[in-house]
C-alpha cells in the first residue's frame, strides 16, 4: 500500500514539474506594430522627436556620418501583463535604448533597424518581433547609427 501511494505521489510531483516546465519555457512570438509604440502615451514622453527611426526596408536618404552599428537586446517582467503589453513596454526599451547610442555618438537617427530575436533578422517597416513567456518578454533589435541631413 505504502509503495502505490509513493508511486501516485511522484507521479503527481512529477507531471506538475512537467507542467511547470512547459509553462515557464513558453516563448511566443508577436508580430506588433511599431507605430502604437510610438505614439503611445510612454512613447510620446520618452521618445525625443530629434532621433529619427527608419526601419528597415526603408530607404532612409543620404547619410552625412556613419557611426556603426547598434545592438540592444531588452527584456521585460511580463508577469501580471497580457503579452501585448509587456511587449510594448519591451519595445520602447529597446527604441530609447537606440535613441540614447544615437545621442551618445552625437547623430541623429538610427536607420537599417530590424528585429534580430536570436540574432535571427526579421526586417519590416511597420513591425516588431517580440517574444514573449511566462515570466518575461523580449525584444532585440539591430542597426545603423548615422547623422542626417
Amino acid at each position: 500500500m505504502k509503495a502505490a501511494r509513493w508511486l501516485t505521489t511522484a507521479l503527481v510531483i512529477g507531471s506538475i514539474a512537467m507542467a511547470s516546465s512547459q509553462v515557464l519555457a513558453r516563448d511566443t512570438p508577436y508580430y506588433l506594430p511599431i507605430q502604437d509604440v510610438i505614439d503611445s502615451p510612454e512613447g510620446q514622453e520618452r521618445l525625443n522627436s530629434n532621433i529619427r527611426f527608419v526601419f528597415s526596408p526603408t530607404d532612409a536618404g543620404e547619410v552625412i556620418e556613419d557611426h556603426g552599428p547598434v545592438v540592444t537586446n531588452r527584456k521585460t517582467n511580463a508577469f501580471n501583463k497580457t503579452d501585448e503589453e509587456a511587449c510594448r513596454w519591451v519595445m520602447l526599451s529597446a527604441l530609447i535604448a537606440l535613441q540614447d547610442r544615437a545621442r551618445e555618438e552625437g547623430a541623429n537617427a538610427v536607420i537599417n533597424i530590424e528585429s534580430f530575436y536570436e540574432q535571427q533578422p526579421f526586417e519590416s517597416s511597420t513591425e516588431y518581433e517580440c517574444h514573449a513567456g511566462a515570466l518575461m518578454a523580449g525584444v532585440a533589435l539591430r542597426g545603423q547609427v548615422v547623422t542626417l541631413p
